[in-house]
């Protein structure tokens, strides 16, 4: 499909060429600018720039060859194809060479060849750019992750607030769906972290991660795993369209980066993509527990699962399970820390208790501060991060 604004520059000294391909592209939906040679052509170039040049390799002034030379030094991402009877193959190899994005032989029979040519160069060139982005969206989080380690060493408190900077937005709306995190680190530097994000226009993916030990050194295992994500996501949109993004594969993925880097840590975590077009949600679960309570139409209820803590076991491996999601409903993810605050003399009692706690809770954060006091905490034994994700929910 044609983009509508996109904009082309036919440079040809030939009027009947020229207005001929212009006539044949705008009936193609492309809004077309036109010059009568190279000189003429370089300076609509400048002041109107559009999305891609077509030119001709002989013309007066400046042909075609110098024509791309300058092109590129002054645009490097406009792409130019060159149409053209009267050149040889040195001029073919030589326009190729300067980053023409094809070369096409006069005359042209089938005009639909030329169309083709412009939709390909334009579908390059907006890949070149999007992965650019992506490139430079992934060392602006390199340098900040690099910075943030070098504030964790020399400061707590500004290693604390670097890692809440890294914390998404909360409460955060997508659509329908509404999430909302709280993480209460037992020291001033969390072992706990929460991520959502949008993958496309259709799909949410989250995950919430419980890192072992404490402090600064877990807390460090949370920079790694924003990093290792946010890595993967760029990774994976390198092609042009993200891949099917399966959680079982991005917790294969942190558990091989973990054991490479040594560090002695390991994570407890469960990460979710939500397609909001099936109404679905696939999850994996790595080690971890309490296990997600799913809220819908007053009764609440354990996701089924279980898993291998991440970064333990080389050979690990994870399953995706699918669930068809209710209209209306929310989940609640917890990390471990929580335990300490459920009723109960063992985990069997304190994980029964769990469910009917998120009821009178509502399954709503604001409810879940309430019923475990969350407000009111001394120090605790253990961090503690809720995760609450929710649609169509009052």
């Amino acid at each position: 499909m044609h983009n509508p604004s996109a904009t082309l520059l036919i440079i040809d000294d030939d009027d009947v060429v020229r207005a001929s391909l212009a006539a044949y592209l705008e009936d193609s939906g492309f809004s077309v600018l036109q010059a009568a040679n190279g000189l003429q052509g370089l300076e609509v170039f400048e002041r109107d720039k559009p999305d891609l040049v077509i030119c001709d390799l002989r013309m007066p002034q400046i042909d075609g060859l110098e024509l791309i030379r300058r092109i590129s030094a002054l645009e490097a991402e406009v792409p130019v194809i060159v149409v053209s009877g009267a050149g040889g193959m040195s001029d073919v190899v030589e326009a190729l060479r300067l980053g023409a994005a094809d070369y096409l032989i006069k005359p042209l029979e089938d005009l639909s060849v030329l169309e083709h040519s412009v939709q390909r160069a334009l579908d390059r060139a907006r890949l070149r750019l999007e992965n650019r982005r992506y490139r430079e969206k992934l060392e602006t989080a390199n340098r900040e992750l690099e910075a943030s380690l070098h504030l964790l060493q020399e400061d707590q408190n500004a290693g604390r607030q670097v890692q809440m900077n890294m914390l998404p937005l909360t409460p955060w709306q997508a659509d329908d769906l509404s999430f909302s995190h709280q993480i209460i680190p037992s020291l001033y530097l969390s072992g706990d972290f929460v991520d959502y994000f949008r993958l496309d226009e259709h799909r949410v993916a989250f995950y919430l991660a419980d890192v072992s030990g404490h402090g600064a050194s877990s807390a460090f295992v949370t920079v790694l795993l924003k990093f290792m994500t946010t890595r993967l996501l760029y990774e994976s949109r390198r092609g042009g369209k993200l891949p099917p993004f399966k959680p079982s594969d991005v917790l294969a993925h942190i558990n091989r980066g973990l054991i490479n880097c040594k560090l002695g840590k390991h994570v407890t975590m469960l990460g979710g993509v939500i397609d909001q077009a099936a109404g679905t949600l696939t999850y994996s679960i790595g080690g971890h527990l309490p296990l997600p309570v799913l809220y819908s139409e007053g009764q609440a209820r354990y996701l089924e699962g279980k898993g291998l803590p991440v970064g333990l076991f080389e050979d690990a491996t994870y399953t995706d399970l699918v669930m068809e999601m209710p209209g209306s409903f929310s989940i609640t993810l917890l990390s471990d820390g929580i335990l300490d605050l459920l009723p109960g003399d063992t985990l069997k009692d304190k994980e029964a208790a769990l469910p009917e706690l998120v009821c009178k809770a509502g399954g709503t954060l604001n409810g879940l501060r309430e019923v475990f006091g969350l407000n009111d905490l001394a120090d605790m034994p253990d961090d503690i991060a809720l995760l609450v994700l929710t649609r169509n929910f009052a």
